[in-house]
């Protein structure tokens, strides 16, 4: 009887004292990884947190097309509603696919909210790029950027560079049966913004160079933050460093040739035609720092290269889906043709004419979703409708489920260029820029390529698609095959 009792102590003893240590165990992963998570509370979005450090990051980074939501977004949706939280990219988050919840954290960057995008994304931006900066600096930048775009956009010079650019790279084309279209965008962009931005012609050695150097670049920023030698990340990070040595002996090699004028007594302003470049008006920016004008390039080739080619592509792919809507785009620009000599250039006045091309513009921008979600945080706890929003947790609005949402568009998924002739083009139910103090400062740079490419292309070609191509969001947007197009020799 008492080895009996005995052993019945020890056994209840273990027990007790493999409970405490089970809830030991709990409490250390609880601290541990989300501190945070003692205070939700119950006006704090419904939601899931998933693994430990993980959470459901892989899950909501699946690829899935990118005219749709993909199935975490619906799933979490359809459980928990358009507003819920998670634990992504090592933070407990709330994700927001509401679009007054978007645009109230778009409106309050710097107040209620701030740019908060993964580490790894500013060890390869630096830390004075304006997509990463914050407060003041992020100010600076932007405000810059605002005053480039608004001297350079309307520029003969700019835009008959524009069109010189397209008018090659389809001349290239002649003769062709196929060509993979977003490898002919970026060659485009490319050119475009390179001259723009360093005043370098397309068969110059530095442009090759950094070329070269920024395919490098780009690839590393949409791969695994791993800084082990010979990874995609680590030689991105190298990639960037001889990009900003190419850019600063650029910069040295303006101010030498600015002295040698200066010398001979030579007015900087009736230089060259390199005095009609970004990096020409940013040496004469003093409020920026050495470095910040060394980003500003930097941002100014990935804004102009990537994200503008994208925008073409998907122009290029729903415009084969909808052949009403490229024989409207057609007439449109014949009509801007017709009134013009031969071989005269576009201006303004003509970009100003293109109604529908816009329209085109902005509906395969809300179908494609080029960027899908931001990255914010919130500075101290806010409150929302019933929700909250604690400080310090992650933010993250959902453009593309304000772009897809059957209740504000109708027909969402349908690529219908006319529903803007009557839906207003700058409301809450459509950011593909952003918004607020962080939207894009160079979209309408982007439109007015765009534009001008399409001006050509479809007076001069008809093409299509193949049936199972389409752009994939990886979150990055991306076709799977390079987006061939299938070339008819005749015109349309």
């Amino acid at each position: 009887m008492t080895l009996s009792m005995a052993g019945s102590s020890t056994f209840w003893l273990l027990v007790l004292v493999g409970m405490f240590f089970i809830f030991l165990l709990g409490r250390l992963i609880l601290n541990q990884y989300s501190p945070l998570f003692l205070r939700v509370g119950p006006t704090t979005p419904k939601g899931s947190f998933g693994w430990p450090v993980l959470g459901e990051t892989l899950a909501f980074l699946n690829p899935h097309p990118s005219n749709s939501l993909g199935a975490f977004l619906q799933h979490h949706c359809s459980r928990y509603g358009k507003v819920f939280k998670s634990h992504l990219f090592l933070s407990p988050t709330i994700v927001s696919c509401d679009e007054e919840l978007n645009y109230f954290i778009l409106q309050n960057e710097g107040k209620l909210f701030e740019c908060s995008y993964p580490k790894p994304i500013h060890g390869i931006l630096g830390k004075s790029s304006l997509l990463v900066a914050v407060g003041d600096t992020h100010k600076r930048l932007r405000n810059v950027a605002v005053s480039l775009v608004t001297i350079t956009k309307s520029k003969p010079e700019f835009l008959h560079d524009i069109e010189n650019t397209a008018v090659r790279v389809l001349r290239s084309w002649k003769d062709k049966p196929q060509v993979i279209f977003c490898k002919e965008a970026r060659k485009f962009t490319f050119n475009v913004i390179v001259k723009q931005v360093l005043g370098l012609s397309p068969d110059e050695p530095q442009t090759t160079q950094i070329l070269e150097d920024f395919l490098t670049f780009m690839k590393g920023l949409i791969s695994l933050p791993l800084y082990i030698p010979g990874t995609p990340y680590a030689r991105a990070v190298k990639a960037r460093i001889r990009i900003s040595s190419t850019v600063k002996a650029i910069i040295e090699e303006r101010r030498r040739r600015r002295t040698r004028r200066n010398e001979d007594g030579i007015s900087t302003n009736k230089s060259s035609s390199s005095n009609s470049d970004f990096l020409e008006i940013l040496l004469d920016v003093d409020t920026l720092s050495e470095d910040e004008k060394v980003s500003f390039v930097l941002d100014s080739l990935l804004g102009g290269y990537e994200t503008t080619s994208l925008l073409m592509a998907m122009v290029v792919y729903f415009l084969a889906q909808s052949p009403s809507a490229l024989q409207q785009l057609k007439v449109e620009h014949q009509n801007i043709r017709r009134v013009k000599k031969k071989d005269e250039y576009l201006n303004w006045e003509d970009y100003s004419k293109m109604e529908f091309t816009q329209n085109v513009i902005n509906e395969a921008m809300r179908c494609g979703n080029i960027v899908k979600f931001v990255h914010r945080k919130a500075l101290k706890d806010v409150k929302f409708r019933d929700y909250k929003i604690p400080s310090g947790w992650k933010v993250l609005p959902v453009i593309s489920a304000s772009h897809l949402d059957p209740s504000l568009h109708a027909n969402a998924l349908e690529f219908h260029p006319w529903r803007w002739e009557s839906e207003d083009q700058m409301c809450k139910r459509f950011t593909p820029f952003g918004g607020g103090s962080r939207c894009c400062p160079g979209s309408e740079l982007g439109r007015l390529e765009v534009a001008f490419f399409l001006h050509h292309l479809v007076q001069n070609f008809r093409w299509r698609t193949e049936d199972d191509e389409q752009p994939i969001a990886y979150p990055y947007v991306e076709f799977k095959r390079g987006l061939p197009l299938y070339l008819e020799d005749c015109p349309i």
